[in-house]
């Protein structure tokens, strides 16, 4: 009967020391992990009630129950996402020995939750800018809560069915390609041109992205472990770790470094999504407590007033005596250059300056938006809206720029910032709710992602060096991308750049699950865009049968 030649260490010849991933968790864990998921979703149960109380909005019982579930299908896009993606930021810890397992998800889940907690929101937004703007409008209604359902289970759908074959695969980019489909499936369903489809300019800013971001992600993690092994020539850098045995302590320290940078940038960027949703179903439900931001103090009204006046007679320059008769005509007018993305005409800007001015006196005459009465706030909030994501078109147009002066446009600039601030804005609750979500998913169900990172794309054992380099591009990569409020893939971003430091290392790749991943890269856009629209044909069909 044949052999098998064990090496010293007691395993057989070629075998690769691989950690333990078999850690059991002690019954006082999943205690703690049970408690926290029960105080979180608690948390904001009564957050929403004190909000709506505060402001006088009573909840019907049905509608209390349908936000309910829709934040658990939003909670747990995230959850589903936080032990998707994070896995990634814990593979090379794990498989250099840096951490034990069970140690490293902990870690990782709580700099999740503290990136999580420290974004701005601006990538939020940037997500629901890609949304038809008439339903982020009418978000309240039958076809809005559609389309918010149909975007987050395709999105859901996929990632769960990539995890469960250990393919490491973007939650942003499912996500982004349901919301490309809604997009869609509503201007197709409206004829092609009385509803609104997908804003292919801001598409194209959000795919270029995430295309980039991988391309950065290996050849930076390739260059940088070439001049890592210029400046550092110490040869257990780049070798093979011990079987089971940790690595030198200032390595040891690099990687547990990199893992946190990583973790932490990927919960300040892919949380965000997540947020965004939310704050749609908030308005949805309860516009009078979250569609306009009553947290601005007081104070701030005269000078948004005074910016909103200085912004009417810049609009009104430029319109050359077209400004519409009424607010309900500017309405239409900025309805439509939103959906054609068209700014730089004379009746644009006429409509600007008759919206803004009715805004400024109706916002002057409230006092702020603190005391805007419950009934005005949903019609208050979609005028703010029209006109922030106007005038951010007018920032951005060559026509536009070329029309005003600087000083015109510093203007506008400024007041669109008053606009955002007042519209734009993500309550602390939501803030903790997502990072408990991304941060408790990070600690489960991460094992399948995990072996892929870390057996499954080099043809040899992740190295201390390799796994240093593939984790600070990515963290340099996500947080760049925070800065322009760009959504990026986690997932796509560290596992290219361990593709990127394997070549560098002088090892080659596994070309089936590099073959894979290319393949999931150009699967998720059109998979996700085809659930979504189609979820979002039946869901709109279900809500007008029903009469809503």
């Amino acid at each position: 009967m044949a052999t098998s030649i064990m090496t010293p260490a007691g395993l057989p010849l070629g075998a690769r020391p691989g950690p333990r991933l078999d850690h059991s968790i002690h019954p006082a864990g999943r205690w703690v992990f049970l408690a926290v998921l029960v105080a979180g979703l608690a948390y904001a149960g009564i957050s929403i009630t004190i909000d709506t109380q505060q402001v006088g909005e009573q909840l019907a019982t049905g509608v209390f129950l349908f936000l309910g579930l829709a934040l658990l299908i939003a909670l747990g896009f995230e959850f589903v996402n936080g032990f998707h993606d994070t896995a990634n930021a814990v593979a090379t810890v794990i498989y250099t020995h840096a951490m034990p397992a069970p140690l490293a998800v902990v870690w990782s889940g709580a700099w999740n939750f503290i990136g999580v907690m420290v974004s701005t929101g601006a990538v939020a937004y940037s997500i629901v800018t890609l949304l038809p703007v008439e339903l982020i409008l009418h978000v309240g209604s039958g076809a809005g809560f559609a389309m918010i359902f149909a975007l987050l289970l395709a999105a859901v759908i996929w990632n769960l069915a990539t995890w469960y074959v250990g393919l490491p695969n973007s939650s942003s980019h499912a996500l982004i390609g349901s919301i490309l489909g809604v997009g869609l499936a509503n201007q197709l369903l409206a004829g092609g041109g009385a509803a609104s489809g997908v804003d292919w300019g801001q598409a194209y800013k959000v795919l270029r992205g995430l295309l980039l971001a991988p391309v950065i992600g290996g050849i930076g993690a390739f260059v940088l472990l070439l001049v890592m092994r210029r400046l550092f020539r110490e040869p257990k850098l780049y070798q093979e770790p011990a079987a089971g045995a940790p690595p030198p302590r200032g390595i040891r320290a690099l990687l547990i470094f990199t893992c946190t940078a990583v973790s932490f940038a990927h919960g300040s960027n892919d949380g965000q999504k997540g947020m965004g949703l939310i704050m749609l179903i908030l308005i949805g439900c309860a516009p009078t407590a979250y569609a306009l931001n009553r947290t601005v103090p007081d104070s701030a009204t005269p000078a948004f007033v005074q910016l909103a006046q200085r912004s009417t007679a810049a609009f009104e320059r430029q319109a050359a005596g077209t400004a519409p008769a009424s607010a309900d005509a500017a309405r239409q007018v900025l309805t439509g250059a939103l959906q054609t993305r068209e700014v730089d005409r004379p009746a644009v800007y006429g409509a600007l300056g008759t919206l803004s001015r009715d805004l400024s006196g109706r916002i002057a005459g409230y006092g702020a938006l603190s005391r805007v009465p419950a009934a005005a706030t949903p019609n208050l909030r979609n005028d703010m809206y029209l006109v922030l994501d106007a005038t951010k078109l007018v920032g951005t147009d060559k026509g536009a720029k070329a029309r005003f002066t600087s000083a015109d446009m510093t203007t506008i600039k400024d007041y669109s910032g008053k606009l955002e601030q007042g519209t734009r804005f993500i309550p602390t609750w939501v803030k903790v709710t997502v990072a408990l979500a991304l941060g408790l998913g990070t600690m489960v169900g991460w094992r399948r992602i995990v072996v892929t990172v870390g057996e499954k794309i080099g043809t040899t054992h992740l190295t201390y060096g390799m796994g240093a380099a593939a984790e600070l591009t990515a963290a340099a990569t996500i947080l760049l991308a925070d800065r322009y409020a760009l959504p990026v893939s986690t997932t796509h971003v560290l596992s290219s750049g361990v593709a990127g430091a394997s070549v560098a290392n002088g090892a080659g790749l596994q070309a089936r699950t590099i073959r894979n991943m290319a393949l999931a890269w150009v699967l998720t856009l059109p998979i996700a865009m085809a659930m979504a629209g189609g979820l979002y044909a039946l869901l709109l069909a279900g809500v007008r049968a029903a009469g809503a």
